[in-house]
């Protein structure tokens, strides 16, 4: 819609303070100042990275065209490669490209559709960092489109969590991973042990103790949503006293962190499992008794809609 290549049924497009498309009327796509990167890339296999580069410069002169696409694909790291073809290059590769020729022309609006999917995981840290800044350099708005909220928090300014066609929040990465206003934001951004309660006195009981529940009526169902590096598992000798007791049951080194999942036991005569993060490596085997505790001012708390 924002691109131009979909018609506009209801609602209306503005880039910088000027419409260009609401129904019965849009700007032409190259009138409209934006580039578009797509999730596969679409680069010309016919040719060469530097006409694939050049390929919306047609106005410019044959000098002015040549110093623009060697300035991006020097910013890009491919001004070597100018002379190859889109076959000859990596995933990795194309992805600048691509990117190159969606900068060349200088637009007001860059649109990216989940540019980085195709990338393995390392790849795609790298070149994700390469292209934030690009992005930063050009001083073009963007709009980027992914399903990975990791990558959505490193590049973004301001987040707007979709949920069935409808914005479910929006704001900086900081407020809707550390303020999530509803519990599948909460969920979506990160993992977290969920436990169910019934708000009495101002709070909720749970098997990590008491949390506040500020602004709810009494007796209102809650979801209780707890991020693990806010539990916090110690052998039972070192816990904090009135800390809930119970049996590591998972550990697994991450790299720099560890993830830990202790059982302990729930209001109802059950064991809850609850998932924690430690920075380093832990030397705690499977089977040891554990005590797991949690700032209650941490845990996100959520009416629960009947």
């Amino acid at each position: 819609m924002a691109a131009g290549l979909e018609t506009l049924q209801q609602g209306a497009v503005w880039i910088d303070g000027r419409v260009v498309a609401q129904p019965g009327a849009s700007t032409p796509p190259e009138e409209r100042g934006v580039g578009l990167v797509f999730q596969d890339y679409a680069l010309f296999p016919h040719l060469s990275v530097f006409e694939n580069v050049a390929f919306g410069l047609g106005r410019h002169s044959r000098q002015e065209r040549q110093a623009r696409v060697l300035d991006v694909l020097r910013r890009v790291g491919l001004a070597d490669l100018a002379a190859a073809y889109p076959h000859m290059l990596s995933g990795g590769q194309q992805q600048r490209v691509a990117l190159a020729r969606a900068v060349a022309p200088n637009p007001a609006v860059m649109l990216l559709d989940e540019p980085f999917a195709g990338l393995d995981r390392r790849l795609r840290e790298q070149v994700r960092g390469d292209v934030l800044r690009l992005l930063a350099e050009t001083g073009a708005a963007v709009l980027l489109v992914t399903h990975d909220p990791e990558e959505a928090m490193a590049l973004s300014d301001r987040i707007a969590l979709m949920r069935a066609g409808t914005i479910e929040q929006d704001g900086t990465p900081a407020v809707l991973y550390g303020r999530p206003a509803t519990a599948f934001a909460a969920r979506f951004l990160g993992e977290t042990t969920a436990f169910d309660g019934i708000v009495w006195g101002g709070s909720v009981e749970t098997p990590l103790g008491p949390v506040p529940a500020p602004g709810l009526a009494e007796g209102t169902a809650v979801e209780i949503h707890v991020r693990p590096e806010h539990v916090q598992v110690a052998p039972a000798a070192e816990g904090r006293p009135g800390a809930a007791r119970g049996t590591l049951r998972e550990i697994r080194l991450l790299g720099a962190v560890t993830a830990l999942w202790a059982d302990i036991p729930d209001r109802i005569g059950g064991t809850a499992m609850v998932q924690a993060l430690r920075m380093g490596s832990v030397a705690l085997p499977p089977g040891t008794d554990v005590t797991v505790s949690l700032d209650p001012s941490l845990a996100l708390v959520f009416p629960i809609s009947r």
